[in-house]
């Protein structure tokens, strides 16, 4: 499949700027949810460029300044545990997602979000948009946006490993693997968990 048929799609119906958009972080028992806005060159060359989820930390690391580089316009944007805890993971997302978007320096005609979901219960995706499934596995805008998502939001989990040692943040990310379930007993929440994912402790 064309890496760019969505977005030629798009062109074809006459929006001349086509931004792809997509989140990190939605599943973590700790930290934010982050989102990435990107609009790419149409048929930019960026070598090794997939959904975030089938590369490897070192390759996102490698690939993520060379997407900023290439993009004519990119934003990265989050939103916070505690407001997480305070709406519902859904309306975080579509939070961050619009914060992404809204935070490009030219605002695109139409968004490719990846995913099936446009609202959540207090926030929604404002922009005139197209919900795409595997998105990020299907076009180059979405794929560039998933992975300045997910390094943005493992590097800031990097530093919260320097805050909040005893927690391995570096290890997990905040996901909830066996080692962040048997700290969480050991030690208890900290400022960036998110009470609300906290329910089989």
């Amino acid at each position: 499949m064309d890496f760019w048929q969505y977005e030629k799609e798009a062109i074809a119906q006459g929006y001349a700027t086509v931004c792809g958009c997509d989140e990190a972080g939605a599943g973590p028992l700790a930290g934010p949810v982050y989102a990435a806005a990107v609009i790419l060159p149409l048929g930019v060359d960026i070598p090794g460029l997939d959904d975030s989820k089938k590369l490897t930390e070192k390759r996102r690391e490698v690939l993520f300044p060379v997407i900023q580089e290439k993009a004519l316009h990119w934003s990265v944007a989050w939103v916070e545990a505690k407001e997480i805890d305070e709406t519902d993971i859904l309306s975080a997302r579509m939070r961050a997602m619009q914060l992404a978007i809204d935070g490009l320096s030219q605002a695109p005609d139409f968004v490719l979000i990846d995913g099936n979901r446009d609202k959540g219960k207090s926030a929604c995706i404002t922009t005139l948009h197209r919900c795409v499934v595997k998105g990020d596995s299907l076009s180059a805008s979405m794929a560039a946006a998933s992975v300045l998502a997910k390094v943005s939001r493992d590097r800031f989990m990097k530093k919260m490993a320097e805050q909040y040692p005893e927690y391995r943040f570096d290890k997990h990310k905040g996901y909830g693997t066996k080692l962040h379930y048997e700290l969480l007993r050991a030690y208890g929440p900290c400022p960036i968990h998110r009470r609300t994912f906290l329910k089989n402790l």
